[in-house]
């Protein structure tokens, strides 16, 4: 479990593409990571399969890296990182599985002193899940949906979350790694679960 609040960004060391998936590696920036711990990359929950003493080793299957932007990712690209939450933790963002529910296409950016904001078309069947002023996951940054329109959705973005995250270095055309509301969609899978039970007897 995660909660959207980046801790820093880290630069690809290699991606290297086999029969089963792929294996990134990425810099070992803390001592105490073990082996099997989460990590969500760019909102993405992977394990450390192997720790060495500056780098950290992911396996990404196949079903990861058709989901999600992992596949996109060359050397020298950075991602968005965060720990697993530890209990008792301060929850400052939202409750954030690192299970992507989709990649979303950056079709606009506003980049100017006084706002910037981001354009994003998520695929479809995802707009059930999103309503004006929740919570959604955006490369594993929990941020507020300032404007929806189907599934084109607007998010607005502060200056500490473009100091301390990629967002801002994205161009049109980026697939963002999307995870939407866990409430939401336990909401609505609840109600088409219910809709259709109803519509059955």
């Amino acid at each position: 479990m995660f909660t959207g609040i980046v801790e820093t960004t880290l630069e690809v060391l290699s991606a290297l593409d086999h029969a089963g998936g792929r294996r990134m590696v990425l810099p070992r920036t803390w001592d105490d990571v073990k082996l099997g711990e989460s990590i969500a990359v760019n909102g993405c929950c992977l394990t450390v399969a192997h720790v060495e003493e500056d780098k950290l080793h992911f396996d990404i299957i196949h079903e990861t890296l058709n989901r999600t932007n992992l596949g996109l990712l060359h050397p020298g690209d950075k991602v968005n990182i965060e720990r697993s939450l530890r209990a008792g933790a301060r929850i400052d963002g939202h409750f954030v599985q690192g299970h992507i529910d989709g990649t979303g296409i950056l079709t606009h950016k506003i980049a100017t002193d006084a706002e910037w904001r981001l354009t994003i078309e998520a695929p479809e069947g995802l707009s059930k899940y999103l309503a004006p002023k929740g919570s959604i996951s955006i490369d594993g940054v929990s941020l507020t949906i300032a404007g929806l329109h189907g599934r084109i959705l607007d998010v607005a973005l502060i200056p500490t979350t473009l100091e301390i995250t990629t967002l801002g270095s994205r161009t049109v055309g980026w697939a963002f790694n999307l995870e939407c509301d866990m409430i939401a969609k336990q909401i609505v899978t609840f109600m088409e679960l219910r809709d259709s039970t109803a519509s059955g007897r």
